[in-house]
């Protein structure tokens, strides 16, 4: 168990469990738990093969901790936002997947945290929202690029107009989550979906952790190219040799 002040972490079986150590704050995001964060996917474990991020308390992550929110000139405001852009691309880009469980209040700084997952799971005590208008700020934690591709720019600017609540049901709906389960189980789905990504070869799992989402942001020509690439890269191992041999054999007994 590694030692952090805002957070844990600790690996078992090959899957690192990250989880946000704030409940008194409901897990809100401070600058300290931010880096900590950085810390922990900068000084992955060699063979960790999946990371499980979760929640302590009744509340997966509440948003930006105002209660620390500082006065800053513009420049600085724009040197913090990329602090959050940095961190927060460790999750999208690390090659290891990430599978979330969140439960209870996914809001603002917390959405921009969950929607970096590969695989998000909520219970049905999940819900979301975007209060930004109503402090008078903006998004700062990669939301206007990250939300918006997947629930629409329309869908998000609609969200952040009115602060509305969106519900567990609706928010698979919109793309927010992949799965709703009953309430208190998102951590026990979410680890039975982690246990069977970490039986994927470790190839495939950098590629499409990776590799999809600068595909979508390509031209399609350019996206074609990549694809080849990364096909080069992936089909080519001696593992993947193994594993396919492995499955004409199971096959043909």
């Amino acid at each position: 168990m590694s030692d952090y002040r805002h957070l844990t972490f600790s690996v078992e079986d090959s899957i690192g469990y990250l989880t946000l150590n704030r409940p008194e704050k409901k897990n809100a995001i401070n600058d300290t738990l931010c880096l900590e964060i950085e810390d922990v996917f900068r000084n992955l474990p060699e063979g960790l093969k999946v990371i499980l991020f979760a929640g302590n308390g009744p509340e997966f992550c509440s948003g930006l901790d105002l209660s620390e929110h500082t006065a800053r000139e513009p420049f600085e405001v724009v040197q913090h936002s990329r602090m959050w852009h940095r961190v927060f691309s460790y999750i999208r880009n690390s090659g290891i997947p990430v599978v979330a469980a969140m439960h209870g209040a996914v809001i603002g700084g917390g959405l921009e945290l969950a929607i970096c997952a590969h695989v998000r799971v909520s219970d049905e005590t999940t819900f979301y929202r975007l209060p930004e208008g109503r402090h008078g700020i903006f998004v700062g934690g990669g939301a206007s690029v990250n939300v918006a591709r997947v629930i629409g720019a329309s869908r998000m600017t609609e969200m952040m107009l009115t602060g509305r609540t969106v519900r567990a049901e609706e928010g698979e709906r919109l793309g927010l989550a992949h799965y709703v389960v009953e309430k208190g189980t998102a951590l026990e789905k979410a680890k039975e979906l982690a246990a069977t990504i970490a039986t994927n070869s470790a190839y495939s799992n950098w590629a499409m952790a990776t590799g999809l989402s600068r595909i979508d942001s390509m031209s399609a020509d350019d996206g074609l190219y990549t694809e080849s690439l990364i096909t080069g890269i992936t089909q080519t191992s001696g593992e993947v040799k193994e594993r396919i041999d492995s499955f004409l054999n199971r096959k043909k007994s």
